[in-house]
C-alpha cells in the first residue's frame, strides 16, 4: 500500500468549528452548503440565534410592533370612552375557573362596589364578587376604524356584553381603560423612534460620509457644526425648538414637528461613527482598485464603502430607537411634545406628574413599565446584532 494513503486513512478528521458546526446543521442541512459559502448576513443570523437573551427581546419587539400596527383591534375599546363613575378604578384581577356553583371554566372578572369617602369624598372601591363579568376574545365592542380605514367592532380581548366595563389594568382619573390607552400609545411612541431614526440615519450617513470621504474644509465644516449640536444642553434644546411649534397646530402637525425635532438632535453620533469608518476605509485597496477602474465618487461610497459596514450600521440604529423613544416620553412628559387628546406613553405619564395620584393610582405608572420594556428589548436585541456582526467575536 501506498504510504501517503495509509497516511492519509490513519489521520484523525478535524474536529468541528464551534461557531459553525451549529449554523451548518441548524441553517445548512440539507442544502450541502457550508459556513464557508455562506453570506455575511447567513453568518450573522446563525450567531444572532445562539444569542438567547437577543432572541427573546426580538420576540418582544414583533409583539410590541404587532400592537402597534393592529392596536385598534388589541386594544379593549377605545382610548376615549370614558365613566365618570369609574374614575381611577384599580385593576380586575382575570379568573378562569369559577367554582361557586360547580365547576365553570372560562374567563370573567368581579365587578365594583364604589362609595364615597364622606370625609375626603374619594370614591372607594371594592370587589363585589355576586357580580360576575364575562370575558372573551373577539369580542364586540366599541366600533373603531382600522387604521383609519377599516371600519370595525371586534376587539381581541374584552368583556362580552358591550354594554359592561373591564379595567385589567384600572383606569385613569376620567375613567377611561388604561390598556387600550397603553396599547393606542405603543403606536405613536414606536412609530415616533422609527422616523426618527429613519430622518437621522439619512442626515447622519450623508453628511458623515461626505465629511469622512472628502476631508479638507468640508470635514472641518461640518465636524464644527457637530461640535455645536452636541454642545448645546439637551432640555434647553428641547424646550426651544418645541417653543416653535405654534399650538394651533394639528395632532399630525404636531407629531412631524416633533419627529423633526429629535431627527435633528439624533444624528450627530452616527454621523462621527460614519466619518470615522470612512477616513480609514478611503485608503483601503479595494477602494483605491474602484478608483482606478474608473468608478465615481457616488459609486464608491454607494457600492464599495457604505456595504462594508453595513452591519455596524444596523446595530447603532438599534441601539438609537430607543433613545428616540425616551426623548419623546420626556419631552411629552415635561409638556413640550404631544398633547392630549394625542395618546402616546409620555403623555399617558403626564398624570404620573400628580403625586396625588400616584398614592391612590399607583396603575398610573404603568405607561412608564411599557417604556422600560421596550428600551430595554431594543437594547438586548441591539447588542445581539452588534456582537453577531462583529467580526472579531
Amino acid at each position: 500500500m501506498n504510504p501517503l494513503a495509509r497516511i492519509r486513512r490513519d489521520r484523525p478528521a478535524p474536529a468541528p468549528d464551534p461557531d459553525t458546526a451549529g449554523a451548518d446543521t441548524a441553517g445548512t442541512a440539507g442544502t450541502g452548503r457550508t459556513a464557508a459559502a455562506a453570506s455575511q448576513w447567513r453568518l450573522i443570523w446563525w450567531r444572532f440565534k445562539r444569542h438567547r437573551l437577543a432572541m427573546a427581546s426580538s420576540a418582544v419587539i414583533g409583539l410590541l410592533v404587532f400592537v402597534a400596527v393592529f392596536c385598534e383591534f388589541v386594544a379593549p375599546t377605545t382610548p376615549g370612552h370614558y365613566s365618570a363613575e369609574h374614575t381611577h378604578a384599580p385593576p380586575q384581577a382575570l379568573h378562569v375557573v369559577d367554582t361557586r356553583d360547580g365547576f365553570d371554566l372560562g374567563l370573567y372578572v368581579h365587578g365594583y362596589r364604589s362609595t364615597r369617602d364622606e370625609e375626603t369624598l374619594a370614591r372607594e372601591y371594592t370587589v363585589d364578587e355576586s357580580v360576575k363579568i364575562p370575558v372573551g376574545f373577539f369580542v364586540e365592542g366599541r366600533p373603531y376604524e382600522l387604521w383609519g380605514v377599516i371600519p370595525a367592532d371586534t376587539h381581541l380581548i374584552g368583556p362580552t356584553d358591550p354594554d359592561q366595563r373591564v379595567y385589567l389594568l384600572g383606569a385613569d382619573r376620567n375613567g377611561r381603560d388604561m390598556l387600550s390607552r397603553i396599547v393606542y400609545g405603543t403606536r405613536v411612541s414606536l412609530s415616533i423612534g422609527l422616523a426618527g431614526v429613519a430622518v437621522s440615519f439619512v442626515l447622519g450617513v450623508v453628511l458623515g460620509g461626505i465629511s469622512g470621504y472628502f476631508g479638507g474644509r468640508i470635514d472641518t465644516a461640518i465636524q464644527r457644526v457637530i461640535e455645536f449640536t452636541m454642545s448645546i444642553p439637551t432640555i434647553p434644546l428641547w424646550m426651544g425648538l418645541s417653543a416653535a411649534v405654534p399650538r394651533e397646530w394639528s395632532a399630525l402637525q404636531t407629531y412631524f414637528a416633533i419627529t423633526v425635532i429629535l431627527s435633528l438632535i439624533g444624528w450627530t453620533d452616527l454621523a462621527r461613527v460614519v466619518r470615522g469608518r470612512f477616513l480609514s476605509l478611503r485608503e483601503e485597496d479595494f477602494v483605491l482598485a474602484a478608483r482606478l477602474d474608473g468608478c465615481g465618487r457616488a459609486r464608491i461610497i454607494r457600492r464599495h464603502m457604505l456595504p462594508s459596514f453595513t452591519s455596524h450600521i444596523v446595530a447603532s440604529l438599534t441601539l438609537a430607537i430607543p433613545l428616540m423613544i425616551l426623548a419623546e416620553t420626556a419631552l411629552s412628559f415635561l409638556g413640550l411634545g404631544l398633547q392630549p387628546p394625542v395618546v402616546s406613553w409620555g403623555v399617558l405619564m403626564q398624570e404620573a406628574q400628580n403625586i396625588h395620584s400616584i398614592a391612590n393610582a399607583p396603575w398610573t405608572l404603568l405607561p412608564g413599565v411599557a417604556v422600560t420594556v421596550a428600551v430595554l428589548a431594543l437594547n438586548f436585541a441591539g447588542d445581539g446584532i452588534r456582537d453577531s456582526a462583529d467580526p472579531y467575536q
